[in-house]
C-alpha cells in the first residue's frame, strides 16, 4: 500500500495523477508522453516497486510528426463529449417528462379525484348518521315498549324497578345536554371535526352495547353519555358537510387566483354546493327514522296484543287527551320474546352501529388541513370556551333562535305527541312503525324540495314548511279522532307525510341558511353547535310538558311556530337595510417555537417586545369580534342583493 499512501505527489507526477499501477493508464507531464512508460512499470497494488522505476525514461528517438497521434486528443475529446451527452440523453429519458404527458389533463385528473372524494365523504358522513339513529331510535323503542308491559317486566327483571330506570335514562339523554354548550366547543377544539364525529358515533355503540345487560348501572351511564354525545355530534356534522361544499367549490374553481393563494372565497360563491350537499344530507339522514322501524317489522310485532286488548280503557283522543295516551293497557305482550332472540336483535344493531363507526373512520376525510387543524389547537382554552357566547351577538343567529326552538319542538312531538295520542289511540300499537315510517320516507323524499332554494328566494322553503306545519297544527287542535277506529287511518297517514314534508323543508332549510349566512366564517362549529344546542333545550321542555293536555302542547307549538317566522322575516329585512351586524371571528393562533427546528429563543428583553405583547392581548380580548360594515350594496352578499332587494 505504499503508492496508496504515498500518492503520486512522491514520485513527482504532480496532484493530477493518481494510482499508476492501473494498467492502460495515460499520463501526460511536462509535454512528454509516458503511456508505455506506466503500462510497463507492472506495479500492482500491494506490491512495493522496482528500484529503477524512478529513472528517468530513455528519450525516444527523433522521429518524423505522426499524424494519427495529434489527432488523439481531438478524437478523445470527442468522444467524452459524446458520452456526456449521451449520459444526459439516458438521464433525461429516465427522470424527464415523457413525451405523451399531458399537465394540463394530469391536472384535471386530479381535481376529479378530489371532487370525487368530496362526494365519498357526503355519503359517508350521510350513511353514518342514518344508521346510527336509525339503530338508537330502532333499540330506544323497542325497548321502551318492552319494559313498558307489566309482565315482562315482572317475569325477567321483577327486582331491578325497570320502569324507574327508563324513566332516568330518559332523563338523562333529554337533560344532559342543557350543559352541551359548555364543552362542545373544548371537544371539538381538542378533537377536530371528523373525530369529534367519531366520538359521538362511538358512544351511541356503546350505548346499544349497555343493552346486553340490562342493568342500572349500565343502562343509566349509558344514557348520560348519549345526552353528551348528542350536540356535539349534530354541530360537527353541520360543520362538516357545509365545509366539504366549500372544498368541493374550491376542487371546482382550482384555476381562480383566490384558490390557488388560498384567500376567501367571494360572497355567495358556495352556496349552490351548501344547498345541494345538506339536501342530499338531509334525505339520508330522514331515512333514519325509516329504518328504525326494522325491529318492530321483523321481531315485535309478532309479540303484541292487537288494538282491541291494548286500546280497552282508552276514552279519549287527539285534542281531548291529556298526557300520554291515558288508560293505556298495561300488558301489551301476548307472549313474551325469548332473551336468545332479544340477543339476536341486539347484535344485529350492534353490528349496525359498529359498521357507522367504520365508514366514518375510513370514509370520511379530514375537514380540515393540518395547518388549521393545529391553528385550532393552539388557541387557548378560554378564547373556546367564550366563542359561542360571542357568537350569540350576532342578532342574526339570536333572531333564528325561536326558529330552532320550533325545530326542536316538532321532531319530538311527532314521535311522541302525534304519534301516540293520534296514531296509536285509533289504529292500536302495531301501526305505530307503519306511521312513523311514512313520516321518514316523506321527510327523505322531500328534502330535495330545499333545492329550488337554487331559483328561487331563500326565504321560500323555510316559510312553506311552516305554514304546512301552521295548517296541520290548527288541524289537530280541532280533531279528535275515535279510539278503536281504523277508518281514520288514511287521514293519518296523510298528516305523518305532510309533517314529514314540513319537517324537511325546515331541518334542511335552517342548516342552508346558516350555511349562508356565515360562509365567511373560518369555521362554523360553533354556529351549529348553538342551533342544535337550542334543539336540545326545545327537546327537554317536551319532554317536561308531557303530562299536559294536548291542546295545551298544540298552542305552545303554533305560538312557537308564530314568533320564529315573525323574528325570521324580521332578521332577513335587517339584512336587506343593510344593518351592521357583529361578526366574531376566531382569534389568531400562537404558536410556540420549540424543538431543534427552532433555533430562536423569546427575548423579553428585546425592545418592544412588551409593547407587543399588550397589543396581542388587545387582539385576544375586544377585537376578536369586529362589526361587519356593508354600508354600501357592493359589499352586501350577492345572495341578499339578489333575493331581498
Amino acid at each position: 500500500l505504499w503508492h496508496r499512501h504515498r500518492g503520486t505527489r512522491g514520485w513527482g507526477l504532480g496532484p493530477g495523477v493518481q494510482g499508476l499501477g492501473a494498467p492502460g493508464t495515460a499520463v501526460q507531464l511536462q509535454g512528454y508522453r509516458y503511456e508505455r512508460w506506466a503500462q510497463g512499470l507492472g506495479v500492482l497494488r500491494g506490491s512495493p516497486p522496482a528500484p529503477d522505476m524512478f529513472q528517468e525514461p530513455p528519450p525516444e528517438p527523433a522521429m518524423e510528426k505522426d499524424p494519427s497521434r495529434c489527432q488523439e486528443p481531438a478524437k478523445r475529446a470527442e468522444g467524452d463529449r459524446l458520452g456526456t451527452e449521451g449520459m444526459e440523453a439516458q438521464l433525461d429519458e429516465f427522470v424527464g417528462a415523457h413525451p405523451d404527458y399531458n399537465e394540463e389533463e394530469e391536472e384535471q385528473k386530479y381535481f376529479r379525484r378530489k371532487r370525487l372524494g368530496v362526494i365519498k365523504n357526503v355519503l359517508a358522513a350521510s350513511l353514518a348518521s342514518t344508521l346510527t339513529y336509525g339503530v338508537y331510535l330502532g333499540l330506544l323503542e323497542m325497548q321502551l315498549i318492552l319494559h313498558y308491559d307489566e309482565t315482562y317486566r315482572e317475569v325477567k327483571y321483577s327486582n331491578i324497578q325497570l320502569e324507574d330506570i327508563d324513566r332516568k335514562v330518559l332523563m338523562g339523554i333529554n337533560v344532559t345536554p342543557i350543559a352541551a354548550l359548555l364543552y362542545t366547543p373544548v371537544l371539538i377544539r381538542f378533537f377536530g371535526t371528523k373525530w369529534a364525529m367519531f366520538l359521538a358515533v362511538g358512544i351511541y355503540a356503546l350505548f346499544v352495547s349497555s343493552n346486553y345487560w340490562e342493568r342500572y348501572y349500565t343502562l343509566v351511564p349509558s344514557a348520560v353519555a348519549i345526552g353528551v354525545a348528542i350536540v356535539p355530534l349534530w354541530a360537527s356534522t353541520g360543520n362538516y358537510i357545509t365545509r366539504m361544499a366549500q372544498k368541493y367549490y374550491e376542487y371546482v374553481n382550482y384555476k381562480e387566483e383566490h384558490v390557488q393563494e388560498q384567500q376567501r372565497a367571494p360572497r355567495g360563491a358556495c352556496n349552490t354546493y351548501v344547498i345541494i350537499f345538506q339536501a342530499v344530507f338531509y334525505a339520508c339522514f330522514h331515512l333514519s327514522f325509516a329504518c328504525a322501524q326494522m325491529p318492530m317489522f321483523f321481531f315485535l310485532n309478532n309479540y303484541l296484543y292487537q288494538l282491541n286488548h291494548t286500546l280497552f280503557g282508552v276514552k279519549h283522543c287527539g285534542t281531548l287527551s291529556h298526557g300520554t295516551l291515558p288508560g293505556f293497557n298495561k300488558t301489551v305482550l301476548q307472549s313474551l320474546p325469548r332473551s336468545v332472540n332479544l340477543i339476536i336483535v341486539e347484535s344485529a344493531l350492534m353490528a349496525t352501529a359498529f359498521l357507522a363507526m367504520l365508514v366514518v373512520l375510513v370514509l370520511c376525510g379530514s375537514a380540515y388541513r393540518p395547518t388549521e387543524e393545529i391553528d385550532m389547537r393552539s388557541i387557548g382554552w378560554g378564547n373556546i370556551f367564550q366563542l359561542p357566547f360571542k357568537h350569540m351577538r350576532d342578532y342574526r343567529l339570536r333572531y333564528l333562535f325561536p326558529l330552532f326552538i320550533y325545530s326542536g319542538f316538532e321532531v319530538l312531538f311527532v314521535c311522541t305527541g302525534f304519534s301516540l295520542n293520534y296514531g296509536v289511540c285509533a289504529l292500536g300499537l302495531e301501526k305505530l312503525a307503519y306511521l312513523l315510517m311514512a313520516y321518514g320516507l316523506s321527510a327523505s323524499a322531500c328534502s330535495g324540495l330545499a333545492l329550488c332554494t337554487l331559483r328561487l328566494r331563500r326565504q321560500i322553503p323555510l316559510l312553506a314548511g311552516a305554514f304546512l306545519h301552521a295548517a296541520l297544527l290548527v288541524t289537530l287542535f280541532c280533531w279528535a279522532p275515535e279510539p278503536r277506529s281504523l277508518l281514520q287511518a288514511p287521514l293519518l297517514y296523510a298528516i305523518a307525510v305532510l309533517w314529514g314534508t314540513g319537517s324537511a323543508l325546515n331541518k334542511t332549510s335552517i342548516s342552508i341558511l346558516l350555511g349562508m349566512l356565515y360562509e365567511d366564517k373560518e369555521r362554523q362549529d360553533f354556529i351549529f353547535t348553538i342551533y342544535h344546542w337550542w334543539q336540545a333545550l326545545a327537546i327537554f321542555t317536551v319532554y317536561l310538558w308531557s303530562g299536559l293536555p294536548m291542546k295545551a302542547k298544540l298552542s305552545i307549538m303554533l305560538l312557537t311556530l308564530a314568533v320564529a317566522v315573525g323574528t325570521y322575516l324580521w332578521m332577513e329585512h335587517k339584512v336587506a337595510q343593510h344593518v351592521a351586524y357583529r361578526l366574531p371571528r376566531i382569534p389568531r393562533p400562537r404558536h410556540k417555537m420549540r424543538g431543534y427546528r427552532y433555533l430562536e429563543e423569546d427575548n423579553s428583553d428585546e425592545t418592544g417586545s412588551e409593547g407587543d405583547d399588550s397589543k396581542d392581548d388587545d387582539d385576544n380580548n375586544d377585537d376578536n369580534e369586529c362589526l361587519a360594515q356593508h354600508a354600501s350594496g357592493d359589499e352586501l352578499p350577492k345572495d341578499d342583493r339578489d333575493q331581498l332587494s
